[in-house]
């Protein structure tokens, strides 16, 4: 999970790499071993954990961060739930000592959520700048998640945090990327990963987003809830890896009209001189 030399191509975040760029989380699985299962299959090594779920002990939740081995997983607590900037930080605390019970003692990582309302599930762009502003001044690194608004990104990395996840449709929806055109304007131009966090719902859709040049993605419900969530997981994991590897490769351009793939010259019935 943890390289002391990055392997070729690794996702970066602060003074961490990793192979894999796709994060997981582990809410709506129908088991645990449905959930160890999808994980281990989608070669995911950033997993997320609500905090305030495993707390409070919210069925398929309680006894969580004793399902996973998290000697090979590398956790990132989120704050979901929290539906102001206050909520979020005091949840990042509990996150921060939940993985140091765990073995991660030098974890101050934090999928940062703020979201007030439950209809919509949009996060609320003041309370995620007030709360990114706190637990980096606290010494956390920050992941917030994000609508795709392009100065909000800004903000948030020149603020210090460590990524930004912008959403690709609502939290669950299984949409797809409905933010694709304010999603690319992010990675253009972000310094920091840019991880495509909620709404992707296939592996085509998953495919797309790494070919757009994002640098991770978070995939949940799209796993959890499939009918097959291990064959789901591994498929994930595969259109990751090809979307990434068509991003570096670099696709043809978009033309107007055909392009013969095969050379005209020297064809029977052609003209060879006069």
């Amino acid at each position: 999970m943890i390289q002391t030399q990055s392997p070729p191509d690794a996702l970066q975040i602060a003074n961490r790499s990793f192979r894999s760029r796709l994060m997981t989380g582990t809410g709506k699985y129908r088991s645990f071993e449905a959930m160890r299962a999808a994980v281990a299959a989608s070669g995911s090594e950033i997993v997320t954990v609500a905090v305030r779920r495993v707390q409070e002990g919210v069925p398929g939740h309680g006894g969580l961060g004793q399902e996973l081995d998290w000697q090979k997983l590398w956790m990132l607590p989120n704050t979901a739930g929290a539906k102001s900037a206050e909520e979020a930080v005091r949840y990042a605390h509990f996150g921060r000592e939940m993985a140091k019970i765990l073995g991660q003692e030098d974890n101050h990582w934090v999928k940062l959520e703020v979201i007030p309302e439950t209809k919509y599930l949009l996060p609320d762009p003041l309370g995620t700048l007030q709360a990114a502003e706190t637990l980096i001044k606290q010494g956390f690194t920050v992941l917030p998640y994000i609508n795709a608004d392009f100065h909000l990104a800004r903000r948030l990395w020149e603020m210090g945090c460590a990524t930004v996840m912008p959403l690709g449709s609502p939290i669950g929806s299984g949409q797809g990327l409905q933010n694709a055109a304010a999603i690319a304007l992010i990675i253009a131009e972000s310094p920091v990963p840019v991880v495509v966090d909620a709404g992707i719902r296939t592996p085509s859709e998953a495919c797309r987003a790494m070919e757009m040049g994002a640098a991770a993605l978070l995939i949940n419900t799209a796993i959890a809830q499939a009918e097959d969530p291990i064959a789901m997981g591994r498929a994930m994991g595969l259109a990751t890896e090809a979307g990434r590897m068509a991003h570096q490769a670099g696709a043809i351009p978009v033309k107007t009209y055909a392009s013969a793939s095969s050379p005209l010259a020297g064809l029977v019935g052609s003209a060879v001189g006069s």
